[in-house]
């Protein structure tokens, strides 16, 4: 019987918390083992206190509990802590399909290094001009064609052999993906939900700290670029969408447009 370990980082995530547990728990394994191991880093709220409520009998649940913040730091404490070779990465604001969970660990057997997510849904927003960004952001063929990752990534043990400890970086889902040859990625059918931040100004400042983790990947591993296999639209491509969504490429248009100037950096929520 195959078994992962689903490591969640989570720093003041109780908003999420709850809704994140009870999709997993609510997932049909279908015969495989499942450990679910909660990082609360640095957190100032509820997260560690509602993640424990979630133990229970016949559950592998644990909570670990640090002072120090930081998501890479919190993936390897994790992965210290991890029983089992193959291992999903989730973050704490996406809600899992009933069958993800087992269509992972499916596509992680066997002895080949194997990366794989599920098929993502972006949250319905509530701002307009998010609703509109995400509409054409969900046409581009990043979105449309191979494995994102984003909000949650599985690797198995020859996978997770690609590298070694956590580096401090700012996009550990793109650094991960880009270990992996296309053909090694699998995008199972089953699908999660990922928000998507609320409003022109958190668009903007996501988006650029996006661009900027790409561009610390290139600079600081150039060499991972070559497995990056994504199509380019070009511009018959590109105006081909801005005729079919004119007011979802304005505003993805004026994002792209705005991330060129300085701005605020730091870390921002994916929602």
């Amino acid at each position: 019987m195959s078994a992962v370990s689903v490591i969640l980082p989570a720093h003041d995530e109780a908003g999420y918390i709850d809704a994140c547990l009870d999709a997993v728990f609510a997932s049909d394994l279908g015969g495989v083992g499942m450990q679910v191991i909660v990082i609360a880093n640095g957190c100032t709220d509820a997260t560690a206190r509602l993640a424990r409520a979630h133990q229970a009998p016949g559950r592998d649940l644990h909570v670990i509990e640090t002072k120090t913040g930081g998501k890479l730091r919190a993936l390897g404490l994790g992965d210290a802590a991890a029983a089992h070779d193959s291992r999903i990465y989730l973050d704490a604001d996406v809600l899992v399909a009933p069958h993800l969970i087992a269509q992972l660990a499916q596509a992680l057997e066997g002895a080949e290094p194997r990366y794989a997510s599920g098929t993502p849904i972006v949250a319905e927003a509530r701002s307009p001009v998010t609703r509109a960004y995400a509409r054409f952001w969900r046409r581009l063929p990043f979105m449309t064609e191979g494995v994102q990752g984003f909000g949650i990534y599985a690797v198995n043990a020859a996978g997770r052999a690609r590298w070694g400890e956590w580096p401090e970086i700012i996009s550990d889902d793109t650094f991960v993906r880009l270990h992996f040859a296309p053909a090694e990625r699998i995008r199972v059918p089953a699908h999660y939900s990922w928000p998507m931040v609320e409003g022109w100004r958190r668009l903007v400042r996501v988006r650029r700290r996006q661009d900027r983790g790409v561009a610390e990947i290139a600079t600081r591993w150039p060499q991972l670029l070559r497995n990056d296999g994504r199509r380019r639209l070009g511009l018959g491509g590109l105006l081909g969408l801005a005729l079919r969504d004119p007011a979802g490429f304005c505003v993805y248009g004026a994002v792209s447009l705005a991330v060129r100037f300085p701005g605020p950096g730091g870390w921002v929520r994916g929602r």
